[in-house]
């Protein structure tokens, strides 16, 4: 049976900037852009948390939420530094480790260095070994796969550790709603819940028939999550699967020459993280936001893979082209390139956002 972890740290960005100013300890802190040009969180500390403040909502709605929150522009070099300390304690303890973002990952602890024989204990030494050398708490959950420690990670944080032993497993999974399922988002929760499935227990009482016809080719990959079973290997050193450029602007965009402009700089962003990385892009899509807030994507894949930034950019103009932008004001814009053809060595632990949407 395999000992899984995964550590997540408790609202890092704002944990950082709270351990490196004292002042802002035991305040609401919101770490992101300016609510008056459309800035959103990044993260939220706890205090902030206690009045609705979460990640990935404007900053605007967050200050109405909170009129005493604190704001920090976010500081990436420093949460980096962070975050490589953290790594290497996990590599010290196991070479299976497998990054999500730079602040949480998975570890297979099956095997370890300090030999230890319970992930229980493992993930009490690496929780002491990062407040030591970090002054940062972190969550764990230890379960045999990594969909159950995934969740184990959240259920007491802060500073929590939750064990889901194998003969746990199922008195663990039958309180759990469907929103727990990996793939489940509010969209699909709804849809599931409109045919009266709200727990996981529900999934399982329901014909794969019937369950394909809501969610269609996800339903046997639901079924075994709601039954505890996830193969999944911890797969470490995870190269980028894609890279993206994209922002949110202070004021809509409206002439079309000012949106291919941003189009051809973002597209030449992204073609520059390819060829620092010698890695090769099929497949440009571009990512256009309206005023209204409705959002449209258009791709385009060639058999060839490229690098060249002349021929990112063109593919991206011409995406565009396809969109209403320029006749409609834009809010956001976005290129991304995906389909890779060569190693991502380099990303290992990297965001491959060139950009964030914190303007």
């Amino acid at each position: 049976m395999r000992k899984i972890l995964h550590i997540d740290m408790d609202a890092f960005y704002a944990s950082v900037e709270q351990r490196d100013n004292p002042a802002l300890r035991g305040k609401p802190v919101a770490v992101g852009g300016d609510p008056t040009t459309r800035g959103v969180v990044a993260a939220a500390s706890y205090e902030a948390r206690t009045f609705g403040v979460r990640s990935a909502i404007p900053m605007s709605r967050a200050v109405r939420l909170c009129p005493s929150l604190i704001i920090v522009r976010p500081d990436f070099q420093k949460y980096r530094a962070v975050s490589q300390q953290v790594f290497a304690i996990f590599r010290e303890v196991t070479p299976l480790v497998e990054p999500l973002s730079l602040d949480e990952a998975y570890l297979d602890v099956t095997e370890n260095a300090w030999q230890e024989p319970l992930g229980v204990t493992v993930a009490r030494r690496l929780k002491a070994a990062i407040k030591e050398a970090t002054a940062l708490t972190a969550s764990a959950g230890v379960a045999p796969n990594k969909f159950l420690a995934k969740i184990a990670s959240g259920w007491k944080k802060p500073d929590g550790l939750t064990v889901v032993a194998p003969e746990r497993v199922e008195t663990f999974l039958q309180g759990l709603p469907v929103d727990a399922l990996w793939g489940v988002g509010p969209v699909t929760a709804a849809k599931l819940r409109e045919h009266g499935i709200d727990k996981l227990t529900d999934v399982r009482a329901k014909p794969i028939a019937d369950l394909e016809a809501i969610v269609g080719s996800l339903a046997p990959w639901l079924v075994d999550l709601a039954h505890g079973r996830d193969d999944r290997a911890v797969e470490p050193n995870l190269a980028a699967k894609s890279a993206g450029s994209e922002r949110t602007y202070a004021s809509d965009l409206s002439a079309t020459p000012e949106i291919r402009q941003e189009i051809d700089k973002m597209a030449r962003e992204v073609a520059a993280w390819l060829e620092r990385r010698s890695i090769r892009a099929r497949t440009v899509t571009i990512k256009v936001r309206y005023s209204d807030f409705t959002t449209v994507t258009r791709s385009q894949s060639a058999p060839e893979a490229t690098s060249d930034a002349e021929a990112i950019a063109a593919r991206a103009m011409a995406l565009l082209s396809k969109t209403d932008a320029g006749t409609r004001p834009v809010r956001l814009l976005g290129v991304s390139v995906h389909n890779f053809d060569g190693d991502a060595d380099d990303a290992d632990n990297e965001s491959a956002d060139l950009r964030l949407p914190f303007n």
